[in-house]
């Protein structure tokens, strides 16, 4: 049985949307009278790709099984696909190829206690794992300081670990929390949108976006434009409740845990010397010195999801879905 996603409207919408974005004069193609479409035509575009106009008309339908990895080199080069892009068209290509046999769910991957060490012996950064649908998996315990209010929520509960995609989109305390919320909402979808290219099968990140389509007209015009990314690094400013506010740096790194999922490491530090680092010292203090009675803490053998891996804090308003394996306060 042929367990391939149909993903040929993603294909599709994709590479309308990416020919769109680039003019005549960009490609170095001449220009005559009025053009009816904005950007290239489909025939230019074969023409740059060195395709015949049938075939990439066949392609941007969305029919893209068997096609070689020259040739969506060639598409993507004539459609200046950056990196990030250039990954996620070939995701496309490789779940669209004729599955052997049926797709394995995909299981929960717990956080192995020399990453908890790791992170533990972060105290001057914020320092936190993710999994590729944004759900916070682990923390040190200035990162669950500093992202408070994504783990005191309504979005976060003892159903469902805390997520950057339902915390930023269905949350109205995030256009505070985050400085500049228009560029953090657009990063999640196309992030949440490279995700979905590479796991088209995760059945949770369907849920979830559906979930955030349903329930947010902002996910649905940012998951519209087709953005797409995978790597990204820069800054972000914070209004944080206790500590101000906070421009902080921040730089992911691969954590690779699962080969059936992709998890990142993320580092948020403050330049030296500035105010910034000096309200992020504060905050590590306030993390390491409870000021409420700790959530019981759950065994191992009770924890039944990775909700039990996002501990280590003594920051106030700690939830018990985060309470679990705590770990020692970060000194």
């Amino acid at each position: 049985m042929d367990q391939r996603p149909d993903n040929r409207a993603d294909i599709r919408d994709f590479l309308a949307d990416r020919r769109a974005r680039i003019t005549p004069e960009q490609a170095g193609l001449p220009t005559s009278g009025r053009r009816r479409v904005p950007g290239l035509r489909r025939e230019e575009v074969a023409v740059l790709a060195g395709v015949s106009t049938e075939w990439y008309t066949r392609l941007e339908k969305g029919h893209i099984n068997g096609v070689s990895e020259d040739v969506l080199d060639a598409v993507a080069r004539a459609l200046r696909l950056d990196e990030d892009e250039r990954i996620y068209l070939f995701d496309l290509a490789r779940a669209a190829q004729p599955a052997g046999r049926t797709p394995r769910r995909r299981k929960a991957v717990d956080v192995p206690p020399r990453v908890r060490w790791l992170l533990d012996s972060i105290t001057l950064s914020a320092a936190f794992v993710t999994n590729g649908r944004l759900d916070i998996v682990a923390t040190n315990a200035l990162a669950r300081a500093l992202f408070s209010p994504v783990f005191d929520s309504p979005t976060a509960d003892e159903r469902r670990l805390p997520n950057f995609a339902r915390y930023y989109f269905l949350d109205p305390g995030s256009h505070h929390f985050v400085a500049d919320w228009d560029q953090a909402v657009a990063l999640t979808a196309a992030l949440l949108r490279a995700e979905a290219g590479r796991y088209p099968h995760d059945k949770a990140l369907r849920e979830l976006i559906g979930e955030l389509s349903t329930l947010s007209t902002d996910f649905r015009t940012q998951w519209a434009v087709h953005d797409v990314r995978i790597h990204h690094s820069g800054v972000k400013t914070f209004h944080h409740p206790d500590a101000g506010p906070l421009e902080l740096t921040y730089q992911p790194l691969d954590l690779p845990l699962s080969p059936h999922e992709a998890h990142s490491l993320t580092l948020y530090t403050a330049e030296p010397g500035t105010p910034a680092e000096d309200r992020l010292k504060l905050l590590a203090s306030l993390a390491a010195t409870p000021t409420h009675t700790p959530a019981p803490t759950a065994s191992p053998s009770t924890q039944s999801s990775p909700a039990t891996h996002t501990g280590h804090t003594g920051h106030t308003g700690h939830k018990a879905q985060t309470a679990a394996d705590p770990g020692p306060p970060v000194d």
